[in-house]
């Protein structure tokens, strides 16, 4: 019992870190969830017991298993088993199971309309790493453009405008490390 003692204790503290590292308010959180924010907040500062019926919501607002919310002890089992996570047309598959730092991602970019998704590039506090394992990644990065192959790869500081694209006629697939800005960028 002193064990789950031990795990309720921290997860107030885990939630509000777990929250602050996506830059999402209460009040947003709660209109993810449904839950209020004054039953947030006390689930944050520890004088709330957490249920399932709140850990669940609060699990997918933040886009961890359920273990990882809690810190449940380990398994024994060391393989990562995410699901896909869709977004702007792009599949990002999570390769690593702990929230907050650096993630790694397999990113699955089809082949897109030139014309139709045409964007303005971006920018975001961060920095990125990728590495193309198929297909041709078309990169605008500040003043370049870069058309990056299979075993390419890049790394900038996301201060600089960007835009990554498939300009082909085939899916990229690429590796990326993103921080949690970047996370929060191009994931949520």
């Amino acid at each position: 019992m002193a064990e789950l003692d031990e795990v309720l204790e921290a997860l107030g503290p885990r939630l509000r870190a777990l929250r602050a590292e996506r830059g999402t308010t209460l009040a947003q959180l709660a209109e993810r969830t449904g839950i209020s924010v004054s039953t947030l907040s006390r689930l944050e500062s520890g004088r709330r017991r957490p249920t399932l019926e709140l850990l669940l919501p609060l699990a997918k607002a933040h886009q961890v298993a359920l273990d990882e919310l809690v810190d449940a002890p380990e398994t024994g089992d060391p393989r990562v088993r995410s699901r896909p996570i869709r977004r702007h047309g792009r599949t990002f598959l999570p390769l690593t199971r702990r929230p907050g730092g650096v993630q790694a991602f397999k990113v699955i970019i089809p082949p897109e309309d030139g014309g139709s998704r045409r964007e303005e590039p971006r920018t975001h506090e961060g920095y990125e790493w990728i590495y193309v394992l198929s297909g041709r990644l078309h990169l605008v990065l500040g003043e370049r453009t870069l058309d990056l192959g299979p075993g390419e790869v890049v790394e900038f500081d996301t201060r600089t405008p960007h835009l990554v694209l498939n300009l082909g006629e085939v899916p990229v697939e690429m590796i990326g490390l993103f921080g949690p800005q970047g996370e929060r960028m191009h994931v949520r």
